[in-house]
C-alpha cells in the first residue's frame, strides 16, 4: 500500500468512480471541481492511499499560489475515506495519517504556509501528534439547508415557510420572467451592485464566467421585469433588457447547488429571488435531481454577527433541513510567515 498522486486517464477514471459512489462524495472533491479550478489557473493534485487498483483514501488538493512564491493548499469536503478497511494493518486513523503525511511532505516541497481541509465528518487524525487546529475562515460552510427534491412540487412548496410560499406567488403575480441564460455581463452588474450594497467582496467577472463556461453542470438563470417597467438595460447580451435577479448554480451527480446570487435593490418589491429559487429549484427536479443544496447558512448556534447570518434568514424562508459540517481545519506549516502574511493582509487590504 502506498500514497500515489493520481495522474493517468485510467487512474482519473477509477478517482471519478469512488467519488461518485462515496457516500460523503461531493462537488468539490469531483474531477469536475478539477477542471474548474484549472480553468481558473490553480494547479490541483489528487492523492490516493492505494491497495492495488482500490482506493483507501484520497483529497483533491486545490493550491493557490501567494506572495513571496508562497502557496496555501485546500483539501474542500476532504480528505474522502473507504467505509471500511479490509486490510487488518489499516485503520481510519492510520490511513488518513499516511495520507496527510505525504500530503504534508510535498506542500512543505511548494513552500506551503498552511493545508485547510473541511471533511464532511469527525476524523479520529484530529486526535493525533497533527496540530490541527480551526481555521477561522468561511470558504466551505459550516452549515447549508438541503430540499429534498424527490418530494412532488406541492409538496416542496408546503414544507417552505408561508412568507417563502408568498413572495413566490408574488413573484408571479408581478410577472416576473426567469429564464435560462448566458449572459454573463447581466449577471456580473448585478453582482457588483450586491456586493457594494451589502458590503461583501465579488470575484472578477472571469471568475463567474469561467463557472458557466467550464463548471460542467452549471447554469445561470435570470429574472427580468415585465416590459412595461421603467429598468435600465444591464448587461448586453441575451438577458440584457431588465434584468433584476441573477441566479447562478450547479448540478453534480443527483444534487442541485445554489452558488451565486444578485439581485436589484430598486426593485426588491417585485421579489424576483425568490422567482429565481423557486426556477432553480424545479430546473434540477427535472434534471434528475433528488436534492437542492441552498449553500451556506449561520450555524444553528452562531449570534447575528456571523457573516451568513443574513443570508441564512433568506434562505430560511425556502424550508429543507438543516445540515451542520465541522468547522473548517489547518494545519500550519510555516508559523512565523503565515502570521506575518495575515498581518499584511488586515493592515493593507
Amino acid at each position: 500500500m502506498d500514497v500515489r498522486l493520481l495522474t493517468g486517464t485510467k487512474d482519473l477514471e477509477r478517482y471519478d468512480a469512488w467519488v461518485k459512489a462515496h457516500p460523503m462524495g461531493s462537488l468539490w472533491q469531483s474531477i469536475e471541481w478539477k477542471t474548474f479550478q484549472e480553468a481558473l489557473g490553480r494547479e490541483t493534485r489528487i492523492f490516493a492511499l492505494m491497495e492495488g487498483a482500490q482506493i483507501l483514501a484520497s483529497a483533491l488538493v486545490v493550491i493557490d499560489r501567494t506572495s513571496f512564491g508562497l502557496s496555501t493548499w485546500d483539501i474542500p469536503r476532504g480528505p474522502l475515506l473507504a467505509e471500511q478497511m479490509n486490510n487488518g494493518q489499516w485503520t481510519m486513523d492510520n490511513a488518513v495519517s499516511t495520507l496527510l503525511e505525504q500530503i504534508t511532505t510535498d506542500a512543505r516541497k511548494d513552500h506551503c504556509l498552511s493545508i485547510y481541509l473541511s471533511p464532511s465528518k469527525q476524523l479520529s487524525i484530529f486526535h493525533s501528534p497533527f496540530r490541527i487546529t480551526p481555521s477561522g475562515r468561511h470558504e466551505q460552510p459550516q452549515a447549508t439547508r438541503i430540499l429534498d427534491l424527490t418530494r412532488t412540487e406541492e409538496e416542496i412548496l408546503r414544507q417552505m415557510k408561508p412568507k417563502g410560499r408568498y413572495n413566490i406567488t408574488v413573484a408571479e403575480k408581478n410577472g416576473v420572467r426567469v429564464e435560462e441564460s448566458q449572459d454573463v455581463d447581466a449577471f456580473y452588474a448585478l453582482m457588483k451592485e450586491t456586493g457594494g450594497r451589502d458590503r461583501f467582496g465579488i470575484l472578477p467577472k472571469a471568475h463567474y464566467e469561467t463557472f458557466l463556461k467550464a463548471l460542467h453542470g452549471s447554469f445561470l438563470f435570470l429574472a427580468t421585469a415585465p416590459s412595461p417597467t421603467p429598468l435600465p438595460r444591464i448587461g448586453g447580451g441575451d438577458g440584457g433588457g431588465g434584468v433584476i435577479a441573477g441566479l447562478l448554480g450547479v448540478i453534480w451527480g443527483s444534487n442541485g447547488i445554489y452558488y451565486y446570487g444578485a439581485s436589484s435593490y430598486d426593485h426588491r418589491a417585485f421579489m424576483a429571488p425568490y422567482a429565481l429559487q423557486w426556477a432553480a429549484m424545479r430546473h434540477c427536479k427535472t434534471k434528475g435531481c433528488v436534492s437542492y443544496d441552498l449553500l451556506g447558512i449561520a450555524p444553528p448556534d452562531a449570534g447575528e454577527d456571523h457573516p451568513w447570518h443574513g443570508v441564512g434568514t433568506f434562505k430560511e424562508k425556502f424550508g429543507g433541513e438543516v445540515v451542520t459540517y465541522l468547522p473548517e481545519q489547518q494545519i500550519i506549516l510555516r508559523p512565523m510567515a503565515f502570521h506575518l502574511l495575515a498581518l499584511k493582509r488586515r493592515l493593507w487590504k
